[in-house]
């Protein structure tokens, strides 16, 4: 079973900014995917997702931090937006690779940057981070109004969730994603990243409920 080098991305980039969300998502991914990566990139995967769940400790802290001066103060210092940042980037990056999108070993990228500085030539996580005139209002009630979108998003994870499985067969007989699982797979991804974001106080803007 011999390893070839990935082949070049050619999935023009997508956007997951439906009427200018300040959290957008791209991807650029290939085509093809080897038959047998979907056997084996979680496991390969793993050294990443120690590190990502230490970067969830820290995350966890520093939005407990944000969500006190955003409260007090009504704005969040943008030290803080960085490092939240910082973690959603790499978590997505980590996802997108363990989920066979592509068979681009990650980087460990922990650029503190509501900016992606690029380093994952797959996946693209950019922030417009809102420091000032934040609302305190809708930061102290943040997880109340977040119910609504987390009943929707677990029906959507589960669909999600039948896809990949489907998924890891087609890719292993196929040797590529068809285009509409694939799709599906995106707009759920792209929709989790918002309501993360939202969550982690990254921005006031809820997010809508759309898989674009």
């Amino acid at each position: 079973m011999s390893m070839q080098p990935p082949p070049p991305p050619t999935t023009p980039p997508t956007s997951s900014a439906p009427g200018g969300y300040p959290v957008t998502m791209t991807f650029a991914l290939p085509d093809r995917v080897a038959r047998w990566r979907p056997l084996v990139q979680w496991i390969l995967a793993i050294p990443h997702f120690v590190v990502l769940w230490a970067l969830g400790v820290v995350a966890g802290i520093v939005v407990v931090i944000a969500w006190f001066t955003g409260v007090i103060l009504g704005k969040v210092p943008r030290t803080l937006l960085d490092l939240i940042a910082m973690y959603l980037r790499y978590s997505a990056s980590v996802n997108a690779y363990a989920g066979f999108l592509h068979s681009t070993y990650p980087p460990f990228a922990i650029d503190s940057s509501t900016a992606d500085p690029g380093k994952d030539p797959h996946v693209h996580v950019d922030v417009v981070p809102q420091e000032e005139d934040r609302s305190r209002l809708t930061i102290f009630f943040r997880y109340f109004m977040l119910i609504p979108q987390m009943i929707v998003l677990l029906f959507v994870s589960i669909a999600a969730s039948v896809v990949w499985f489907i998924a890891f067969f087609a890719v292993i007989v196929l040797g590529r994603w068809p285009d509409g699982l694939r799709e599906f797979v995106l707009g759920y991804l792209r929709w989790n990243q918002r309501v993360s974001a939202y969550a982690y106080l990254l921005t006031d803007d809820y997010p809508p409920f759309s898989l674009r």
